[in-house]
């Protein structure tokens, strides 16, 4: 297969961007990943998103991102797979460049999420669940997410407190992101007097959801503008792995098993082992997402994650940063984009562009997004070549 390497990327701030309208977004986003490309003419656009057909009452993405961005006659259309569909964009756009099949891509991830406000935000984010056995009796993802916090707690016998430090470490990393929806540090005494919003869930367990767009521009080595571009980045690695959509028809509810298996297989086909990479970008959704997925990938034993955080490694100054840019927690979610933001902050790091959080010297990446409680998990490896 063909190394496909990222050309350029782009991003606008995540926020609540009531005057922006969805294609006013994503054409910002994709205009700056071209300039960041060196002007690059993309064969084909993948676009990951999730609402957009029933929040923004717009399909067909394709075309009418196309058509904004002054890329009309190529290839164009989105791809969805909840909040993992930037992902999943990113994905295609790798296969396709690798495959031979274009030369160049460019994936952008776009949501409008408070294109619709109220109750109804509720029902739409509850298409990610079963529909008949879970969305029907009113089950949220909250609900799902607070019912695996209860579930955790309730096995290992420790107190909810002790996953503050997954909040509290976002936000932090999120103060210095000038793209991030928060710029303040919390405090584990503000995670302990949050409302609840699915016992035993509270809120600063929750990323926020929001707009916001991102864009990568991918190509082969050989149409890269040479020296002048910085950093070379290759994807290394790439798997997508499914579970079972609804949790009762799982085994073990605890066992994250789709992210474990596409995070080694990511990681066998960039040839390393996951301990090789120097910083790891999960879906941090919902603290005890962030748990699941760090033990399900090996990084703790069962019911240990919560440790990780208390311990400091997940630190810019531990072992294995996690979530450098803020993460979904601290930077915000717009669903639909927020894979392809995790692959934009894991480019900045491995540039050497990540400002004040950027790590000392990193090689390689781990960018994991995961649909629903892992029912999607779609893991990349990213790797600098010098």
């Amino acid at each position: 297969m063909i190394d496909v390497m990222v050309a350029g990327i782009g991003q606008t701030p995540v926020g609540e961007h009531w005057d922006i309208s969805l294609h006013t977004l994503a054409t910002k986003a994709i205009l700056q990943a071209g300039r960041d490309a060196g002007g690059l003419k993309p064969d084909a656009m993948y676009i990951g998103n999730y609402l957009a057909s029933v929040v923004s009452h717009q399909s067909n993405l394709g075309a009418l991102l196309a058509e904004h961005a002054g890329l009309t006659g190529i290839e164009a259309y989105t791809i969805e797979a909840a909040d993992a569909s930037g992902a999943a964009a990113f994905r295609n756009g790798y296969m396709a460049v690798a495959s031979g099949y274009v030369d160049t891509a460019v994936v952008v991830g776009v949501e409008k999420y408070t294109d619709l406000v109220g109750p109804k935000s509720d029902s739409t984010l509850a298409q990610a669940t079963d529909y008949d056995y879970e969305a029907v009796p009113g089950l949220t993802p909250a609900a799902q997410a607070g019912m695996l916090m209860q579930r955790y707690l309730y096995d290992y016998g420790i107190e909810k407190e002790v996953l503050a430090g997954f909040p509290i470490l976002a936000h932090a990393n999120a103060v210095h992101n000038p793209n991030a929806m928060y710029h303040k540090p919390i405090t584990a005494e503000a995670y302990r007097k949050s409302p609840m919003v699915c016992s035993p869930l509270n809120t600063l367990d929750m990323a926020p959801y929001a707009d916001g767009a991102a864009a990568v521009v991918l190509t082969r080595r050989d149409l890269l503008c040479g020296e002048d571009c910085g950093p070379t980045i290759k994807i290394s690695g790439s798997s997508v792995v499914i579970d079972t959509l609804a949790l009762h028809d799982r085994h073990d509810m605890l066992a994250f098993r789709a992210a474990g298996i596409s995070l080694d297989r990511a990681c066998r086909k960039a040839g390393i082992l996951p301990g090789e990479v120097d910083f790891l970008e999960l879906s941090d959704n919902f603290s005890i997402y962030a748990v699941l997925a760090l033990e399900s990938g090996g990084f703790a034993n069962r019911g240990e994650g919560w440790k990780l955080a208390l311990d400091g490694d997940l630190n810019l100054n531990g072992r294995m940063p996690v979530c450098t840019m803020g993460g979904l927690k601290g930077r915000g979610h717009p669903i639909g984009a927020s894979g392809v933001y995790q692959i934009v902050e894991a480019v900045q790091q491995l540039r050497g562009q990540a400002g004040r959080n950027q790590i000392p010297n990193p090689k390689r990446a781990l960018v994991q997004s995961l649909g629903g409680p892992a029912s999607t998990a779609i893991t990349h490896v990213l790797e600098r070549i010098d």
